[in-house]
């Protein structure tokens, strides 16, 4: 009690200090009384303090009675008084006044009402309530307090009203009734109780639950999937209620922590990597202190068709026995297919190639049977194949010319022969006089010319040719009969333009002579010119054993147009023609380093001049003013009468305009003109002349 009544001491000195005062004015005195507050609890202590502007006495009353109990009332000094009620009661409140009386009997009074109350205390009052969402709940307040206490019931910063048929209203014995408890009535509410007439009141939170029972719902009852390591599906269990329910599963096979995931309330199974296993009923569950409710899906899970075959190729020789086995799995279990992908169609029991279950076979090979075939898997839950290769020998060439020359013979196909099932690589030539000798052969590529060459002129040859692939070759073409021509000049170099290159500016093209024209090749004359009627033809020479064409220093963006002719004893050729074009040069390229270098020397003499032009017009330095300097000594006269000292005192220069010299000006780094030895002394930068009309005159007046 001792630090409480001092801590009050500390709260007037406090209020003296800061609260204005009533000054005297003139002959008239004022008193005020001074207190902290105007409310009191029971057993607070209530100081009031009375302060005059004057000296005299002072007296305190209370409903017109004095009071004069020294253990309440004390004199602090001739102008303040104070009064102390260590502990008030409801019986101490009132209205108090101290009166001032002066020397000369002159009387001041001031008043103050003190008001002594009790409480609002909460006894008894429950702080948690819990009802079933539909059902009505009713919060009761309890509360004691004096003289009288006022309640009211808050949500959420607004008043509930007490309007009779109001869902959520005060009763009038002030309960709270919420009729037909929803969720959103769940929340905390404020019983508030205040001091009737008085900034007074107190409040107890109260918390108001909504439970509901768990309710499920789920939006596919029956699931569909697909097995496989890819395959991921999520059963989600739509749960309410309140408290928020437990979850829990049931499933048709034994829980598998890697492959079973739940997400963190547990309302959404995932079953990764679905295999058959899988199927079944799985049952949601949701509980809490309420009821519980669940929900059943059902997962129905399918296998895609798969197809596994004996082997995935097969090579053999015509006239030779093949079958391949194919073996198809799924749920539902799909149908089986044979395709002949050749030309589309499905294969059956009947025929030369023959599909019977799950094998297909082929009792006599021919190279028309030579290709890729598809096991099919047909069936609800979707399709899968798998091919097989059978690879031959080709057919043989058919619809084939010969053309021969002087030193050749030139093999053309209309059509390619059949390849058995693989690409055809290469042909085989072969050739012989008569038949009594053995066959001569080359093998060709297949992309290459397909010419014998190195014949003997106006000789008579029989020739055929075979198709070669991987398995094997295939067999010869009919023979045919020729003579080749006699000497004449060669036939045409071939250009392979599917090869040729441009690079930048560069171009370049194999080159092949195939006929001779039964004489040695002496050269290729090489000629090429711009596509434009004023442009020239440019020429060059390529020995016998060149092998390409290389044109250089093309000029960029130009179409070109090039002719390439052998030349043997007996003449040339007709010419070998091929048109090409050089692109535009990149823009990034046309940049030399001579250029590059020019730029930098540009930009550093334009750096250069701007630095220095700054440094002559602001500093009055630099070769700018130097160079400005020498140019307006070498043009005024009066400059030259300087340095031979005519018109000057003790060698001083008087500028025009300034009745002081130039030293008097600026005198550092500052030397006048004259003549030393000859030669004049040291010229800076502050001595040209600072506007291009501004001279020395050698008359001026020093």
């Amino acid at each position: 009690m001792s630090f409480h009544r001092e801590e009050m001491l500390n709260q007037l000195a406090v209020i003296l200090l800061l609260l204005p005062l009533v000054h005297s004015t003139g002959q008239s005195t004022k008193v005020e009384i001074i207190l902290s507050k105007q409310d009191f609890q029971v057993g607070e202590e209530m100081l009031l303090v009375c302060k005059a502007t004057k000296e005299g006495e002072i007296t305190w009353h209370k409903g017109g009675d004095e009071i004069d109990d020294e253990d309440i009332v004390s004199k602090l000094d001739f102008t303040t008084s104070k009064l102390l009620i260590k502990k008030a009661s409801l019986t101490d409140g009132g209205t108090y006044s101290c009166t001032f009386e002066s020397d000369d009997g002159h009387r001041v009074d001031a008043q103050s009402a003190i008001y002594v109350y009790e409480g609002p205390s909460f006894h008894g009052t429950t702080t948690y309530h819990e009802f079933l969402e539909g059902a009505n709940g009713v919060v009761p307040c309890l509360v004691t307090g004096q003289p009288a206490v006022d309640i009211t019931w808050l949500k959420d910063g607004e008043l509930i009203p007490s309007t009779p048929g109001v869902r959520v209203r005060k009763m009038p014995d002030n309960t709270l009734h919420i009729e037909k408890v929803k969720r959103s009535d769940a929340g905390t509410y404020i019983c508030q109780a205040q001091i009737r007439g008085r900034a007074i009141y107190k409040q107890l939170p109260v918390s108001v639950v909504a439970n509901a029972p768990p309710t499920v719902h789920i939006r596919e009852e029956v699931k569909k999937v697909i097995a496989g390591p890819e395959t991921n599906v999520s059963l989600l269990c739509l749960v309410d209620g309140l408290p928020k329910p437990n979850i829990t599963w049931t499933l048709p096979i034994e829980f598998d922590p890697s492959r079973h995931l739940f997400n963190s309330d547990r309302s959404q199974l995932t079953i990764q990597s679905v295999v058959r296993a899988d199927f079944g009923e799985y049952v949601c569950t949701a509980k809490n202190k309420i009821a519980e409710s669940s929900a059943t899906f059902m997962l129905h899970v399918f296998e895609s068709p798969e197809v596994f075959i004996s082997e995935d190729q097969h090579n053999v020789n015509v006239g030779e026995r093949v079958s391949v086995s194919c073996n198809v799995t799924g749920h539902p279990q799909p149908e089986l297919h044979w395709i002949n992908k050749q030309n589309g169609e499905e294969l059956d029991s009947t025929g030369h190639i023959q599909a019977v279950g799950g094998m297909l076979e082929i009792e006599e090979v021919m190279p028309s049977d030579g290709g890729r075939y598809s096991c099919m898997a047909v069936g609800i839950s979707g399709n899968a194949s798998r091919d097989v290769v059978i690879q031959t020998q080709p057919g043989p060439p058919h619809y084939l010319t010969v053309a021969p020359g002087p030193t050749s013979v030139l093999f053309t196909l209309k059509t390619f022969p059949i390849n058995g099932g693989a690409p055809i690589k290469s042909f085989v030539l072969q050739w012989r006089k008569s038949a009594a000798d053995e066959w001569e052969e080359s093998i060709v590529a297949a992309s290459d010319i397909l010419a014998i060459t190195s014949l003997k002129p106006y000789t008579k040859y029989t020739v055929h040719m075979a198709a070669i692939n991987d398995v094997g070759q295939g067999q010869f073409s009919m023979e045919n009969t020729v003579r080749t021509e006699g000497k004449r000049e060669p036939d045409s170099p071939a250009l392979s333009t599917s090869q040729a290159v441009v690079e930048g500016n560069s171009f370049s093209v194999p080159l092949r002579q195939i006929e001779n024209g039964g004489s040695a090749l002496l050269h290729f004359n090489v000629q090429y010119k711009q596509d434009t009627e004023e442009s020239e033809w440019k020429t060059l020479q390529l020995p016998t054993d060149a092998n390409s064409v290389s044109l250089k220093d093309l000029a960029f963006g130009s179409d070109y147009h090039l002719e390439v002719r052998a030349v043997n004893s007996n003449g040339s050729s007709i010419p070998a023609t091929f048109n090409f074009t050089i692109a535009e040069q990149p823009v990034s390229s046309k940049m030399t380093k001579g250029t590059v270098v020019g730029i930098v020397i540009l930009i550093f003499l334009l750096v250069f001049l701007a630095v220095d032009a700054t440094c002559c017009y602001r500093n009055r330095c630099g070769l700018l003013m130097a160079i400005a300097g020498k140019v307006s000594r070498w043009k005024d006269p009066s400059l030259k009468k300087v340095e031979e000292g005519e018109g000057t005192t003790n060698g001083e220069v008087t500028l025009k305009g300034l009745s002081k010299p130039r030293s008097s000006i600026q005198q550092s780094g500052v030397q006048t003109l004259s003549k030393e030895a000859g030669q004049l002394s040291e010229v800076t930068c502050d001595k040209a002349p600072l506007t291009k009309n501004e001279k020395l005159h050698p008359t001026a007046n020093l």
